[in-house]
């Protein structure tokens, strides 16, 4: 029988956090400890909590991301989990936050500074300013006309070039897009 293990309410307000995919079995024998208005339960263990969810992302006051499992399972409704010391303070004025790009895959994402693998390269950021940077790394790997003001060999490594001066340089865009 599972352990009624239940974290002080208040636990998660205001908090960052990736959660894991994981299979729905997962949470197979566990008993539901919260339901939220939306329809996503919540179940605690010792280890951490298990979120079943179909929307993720800002939730009132905080960030939870899942991070889905590859192949991603045909579900809408996903399965997460996360460890207890994964929950990130977050608040508007600090600058909690750096920015990842994976140029293989094309899909930029940030990160809290409280991140074990954050490795003091890239320029922390409040959400704002961090938010404001991934819109406009987002519209350079996707869209391709701002590069036809460049003389370049290959899209790919000018988008990479600029893409690194935005996650690790206080440079703004223009600044960027001049020096090249």
């Amino acid at each position: 029988m599972q352990k009624n293990f239940k974290p002080h309410p208040n636990s998660f307000k205001n908090t960052f956090c990736v959660f894991h995919e994981v299979l729905p079995e997962a949470v197979k024998g566990l008993k539901v400890q919260f339901e939220s208005k939306a329809g996503s339960t919540y179940y605690y263990t010792e280890a951490g909590m298990y979120r079943v969810s179909n929307h993720w992302g800002r939730l009132a006051n905080s960030k939870w991301r899942l991070i889905a499992m590859e192949p991603e399972t045909p579900s809408k409704t996903k399965t997460g989990f996360a460890a207890w010391n994964e929950f990130y303070p977050d608040n508007a004025e600090e600058k909690l936050y750096y920015i990842e790009a994976d140029y293989d895959k094309s899909v930029v994402t940030y990160q809290h500074r409280n991140n074990p693998d954050y490795d003091k390269k890239a320029i922390l950021r409040t959400s704002f300013e961090t938010t404001k940077r991934i819109k406009q790394i987002r519209n350079l790997q996707q869209l391709t006309s701002w590069a036809k003001h460049f003389d370049y060999d290959d899209i790919d490594d000018l988008r990479k070039q600029i893409i690194d001066q935005l996650i690790y340089s206080e440079k703004s865009l223009d600044e960027i897009k001049r020096q090249i």
